[in-house]
């Protein structure tokens, strides 16, 4: 059965959600000045997705290697079997395999538990450098030397997470990544995800899982607000208040890393840079990073070994990111920032009422005159072409889930653009004056009557704004807009008329009219549908 779909929602700025953009472009460049090889980011507050970012050639859709942060969805499937009684945190772990007898007996057995596995505190010490290809792991481990008393020390050992997958295996008579399916990845819309396994079929545990980064943030998020993603609960809220805290009481971490000896839960560790907050954490800076007391999540894949210097990149500019509740927003640095996101459409019945139906639009005969009809490209596009395109015509909607399409004509052109209204751009072509663009697109219904498009041929510099206004009597009112404006195209227009028109009379005479050029050149238009 194919898994559905679903993305996490898209704030429509990070201010929207309290992220200020400017810090976290701060971060980016940190990044590159340090020669960090981090290959995305997400921040996450309040639920939406507030930033997101891809070194190229990584991208949205790119399934990363996770190393250890896979223990944490081992957890989650242990969390899972305990809510549904099938194993306890303190059954003995030699028990699940009666198959499987120690070569020399210990007493220490008895007190290796299911928890001891989970939180790295089971006495036993596997051989780094066995060949995996060529052995038992389940031998292995069980047969592997003890260095102390279960439960009395902390050692960071994959194969304890191993054996957490086996014993899976073994109550729920089938794999992990089957038991997980209808659990965990169908519920967040995640893609079955491929994990490495030994020869047997059971899953690595402590390494091996390849996921995208949203897929990690939808784990994230469902973590941090009590298993519950989209108001409806996914995971047991009674283990995910338990495996996000310190399970070690008085057992001491040996690390000299902050981050790496102030706790560790069921396979999620404590930061100590941020009070209450935790982390999955994997090998070469791939973190999911929870921040309950500010509703947020820092999401990273990366390639960078020392772990430190990436946690504390992050550090430097979190939580300063954060707009506190009653702060008052300050601007971006950019004008757009680097992070514009489209935002998740609202759904309306009037896409019942105008599917396939076709627009007619009057044709604006002062525009046709200049020689500037609207065009679905920017004016600032069309003014230095040979063919302008424009007096779009028969226009046309259809709806998808996640998407419409706009057809309509211009010239002698037809055209079809696909629109996301998903929080994500779809892309294709579309060719006007005889030039074919590349394209993303975005739509939004900003209330039951009114839908705006944006469609950005990406190898020009601007972008076309639509506003179609259905009202009664299959009347249309559409409003055109762009980026940049038609109004500081004008401004830039009136200081070079100064600049290269010698007769001062004219050039004033210019400026004058230039000012009322804006409105003149996007007025509005109007159309009605004919079938």
């Amino acid at each position: 059965m194919a898994v559905k779909k679903t993305d996490l929602p898209r704030a429509a700025a990070p201010e929207d959600v309290g992220v200020y953009a400017d810090v976290v472009e701060q971060l980016i460049e940190y990044m590159q000045q340090e020669e960090l090889e981090f290959h995305s980011l997400m921040v996450l507050r309040h639920g939406k997705v507030a930033v997101e970012w891809y070194n190229e050639p990584f991208d949205a859709h790119t399934k990363h290697t996770m190393y250890s942060v896979s223990k944490s969805f081992t957890s989650t499937a242990v969390g899972f079997a305990v809510s549904e009684g099938l194993l306890s945190l303190d059954d003995v772990v030699t028990d699940f395999f009666p198959d499987y007898p120690p070569k020399t007996p210990s007493p220490y057995f008895e007190k290796m538990t299911v928890r001891t596995l989970i939180t790295m505190t089971s006495g036993k010490q596997t051989d780094m450098m066995a060949d995996k290809g060529k052995i038992d792991w389940i031998a292995d481990f069980i047969n592997s030397p003890w260095v102390f008393e279960p439960g009395t020390q902390f050692l960071y050992v994959n194969e304890n997470i191993y054996m957490l997958c086996a014993i899976l295996h073994r109550v729920t008579k089938m794999s992990v990544i089957e038991y997980l399916t209808p659990r965990l990845f169908e519920p967040l819309g995640i893609e079955v995800p491929f994990w490495e396994t030994d020869a047997n079929g059971i899953e690595a545990g402590g390494w091996g899982l390849y996921i995208t980064t949203e897929d990690l943030a939808k784990v994230a998020d469902c973590y941090l607000h009590g298993g519950k993603y989209r108001g409806k609960q996914i995971l047991p809220a009674d283990w995910i208040a338990q495996a996000t805290r310190n399970q070690l009481g008085d057992i001491k971490q040996p690390s000299d890393d902050p981050d790496a000896n102030c706790g560790y839960g069921y396979c999620f560790w404590m930061n100590a840079a941020i009070p209450n907050s935790y982390r999955m954490d994997g090998m070469f800076s791939q973190f999911a990073i929870n921040l309950p007391d500010y509703d947020a999540s820092i999401i990273t894949t990366a390639a960078i070994p020392i772990e430190s210097q990436a946690r504390e990149a992050l550090w430097r500019f979190f939580p300063k990111a954060f707009i506190n509740e009653g702060e008052e927003k300050r601007p971006s640095r950019l004008e757009t920032s680097l992070f514009a996101r489209p935002a998740v459409s609202p759904r309306s019945l009037t896409e019942k009422k105008i599917e396939g139906r076709t627009i007619k639009v009057r044709k604006k005969i002062l525009l046709n005159l200049i020689g500037f009809p609207v065009s679905m490209l920017p004016l600032a596009v069309t003014f230095m072409m040979s063919d302008r395109a424009g007096n779009m015509d028969n226009i046309r909607f259809h709806f998808k889930e996640h998407e419409c399409s706009i057809t309509w004509d211009e010239g002698d052109e037809n055209n079809t653009v696909a629109c996301g209204m998903d929080g994500h751009y779809r892309y294709g072509t579309m060719t006007l004056g005889k030039i074919t663009f590349k394209v993303c697109a975005n739509a939004e219904w900003m209330d039951d009557i009114n839908l705006r498009l944006y469609i950005r041929p990406v190898e020009t510099i601007g972008r076309r704004d639509l506003n179609f206004l259905f009202k009664r009597n299959d009347r249309v009112t559409i409003t055109p807009s762009s980026t940049p404006s038609v109004y500081k195209i004008a401004e830039s227009l009136i200081v070079s008329i100064g600049e290269v028109v010698k007769n001062p009379f004219i050039a004033k005479a210019g400026q004058f009219l230039m000012r009322f050029a804006p409105a003149a050149a996007e007025p509005k238009h109007y159309g009605k549908f004919v079938d």
